[in-house]
């Protein structure tokens, strides 16, 4: 197939190269981000390929169903960025990777945690200046704490095994219970309740109507008084204006972001030589306890890899006819 791939870094089209050693497909590869003002560049394709922060809304899926795109090949997992009813209208496949490397996603999860508490970016950066003072420094042991894990999929259960074996007490909230995390001693709460007596909480669940800023200033309100707050999820499922202000209260004692609810303006991106414009983000980089990393969770070779093979394996599959239910995107998925 010949295929427009859009949000192109150099390690996509390194991996995604590698996994078309065959030359199975033809790809054409475009830095700039798919969205109403480059959806032009789709004449004369069969398929597009793209990311998290390609914005594929009515205007630019009708653009191009006028094309004849056939399909829709995603190099992440999340689809929040993609009108599947309108793909759906006109009859255009959306084919994902549910699941390329999880446990990065978790170790990074972990790897924010333990920089926020124990400061080895502020100490990395004190000895490098030659000073040696450990004042400022302290942090808590992770042994006994209370974490608190909102979404049990792939990744929330691979999290959560990783801190029972830091000797945490792990409860979770997710509408569908992991039965394995139960005998392992999980405990599941409704929501408030997990709010209520986390001293850490994770984000680990997908951005739906239903999840989108569920972290607001009611439910910051219920938290513990210090809590860590870590979200390697959707940055939508935080609104950005409340965190600020329980930041600035001492509401919340740590943040660890590794997305942004407008990271598509930013992320991806070298920006170190303009002004950024965005005055949330640079409001949180103000704050000594939050720690920011640009939605790179999921960037492990072993995951490139995974993305590379997956999204070239979907091009190849719907070609062939035979489509892996588990990595197409329906209509029956956006309305749980």
């Amino acid at each position: 197939m010949k295929v427009a791939v859009f949000s192109t870094k150099s390690y996509d089209k390194e991996y995604l190269d590698q996994a078309n050693t065959s030359g199975a497909h033809e790809l054409f590869y475009f830095e700039a981000s798919l969205d109403r003002k480059t959806v032009k560049l789709t004449e004369k394709f069969d398929a597009v390929c793209v990311f998290v922060n390609d914005a594929l809304n009515n205007e630019v899926i009708d653009e191009l169903a006028a094309n004849k795109i056939k399909i829709i090949v995603l190099r992440c997992a999340g689809f929040n960025n993609v009108n599947i009813e309108r793909a759906a209208f006109w009859g255009i496949t959306v084919l994902r990777v549910p699941a390329y490397s999880p446990h990065a996603v978790a170790e990074h999860a972990l790897a924010l945690i333990m920089t926020l508490n124990r400061k080895t970016h502020k100490a990395y950066n004190r000895v490098r200046e030659g000073n040696f003072s450990i004042e400022r420094l302290t942090g808590f042991e992770l042994d006994g704490k209370t974490v608190g894990i909102v979404g049990t999929g792939r990744i929330g259960t691979i999290f959560a095994k990783i801190m029972i074996g830091l000797g945490c007490k792990i409860i979770a909230h997710d509408a569908y219970q992991n039965k394995s995390l139960i005998e392992a001693g999980v405990t599941y709460l409704s929501l408030d309740e997990l709010f209520g007596i986390s001293d850490i909480i994770s984000l680990h669940c997908p951005l739906t109507p239903e999840t989108h800023h569920m972290i607001n200033a009611d439910s910051i309100a219920l938290m513990k008084k210090g809590v860590m707050l870590i979200n390697t999820s959707r940055g939508k499922l935080i609104d950005t204006n409340a965190v600020i202000d329980a930041l600035k209260e001492g509401q919340i004692g740590y943040m660890g972001l590794d997305v942004y609810e407008q990271e598509e303006n930013l992320f991806f991106k070298d920006l170190s030589e303009i002004i950024i414009r965005d005055d949330k983000i640079s409001r949180l980089m103000t704050f000594p306890n939050v720690l920011i990393t640009a939605h790179q969770a999921y960037f492990t070779d072993n995951a490139l890899i995974q993305i590379a093979q997956t999204t070239l394996q979907n091009l190849t599959d719907f070609e062939q006819g035979k489509i892996v239910h588990e990595n197409q995107v329906t209509l029956e998925m956006i309305k749980l």
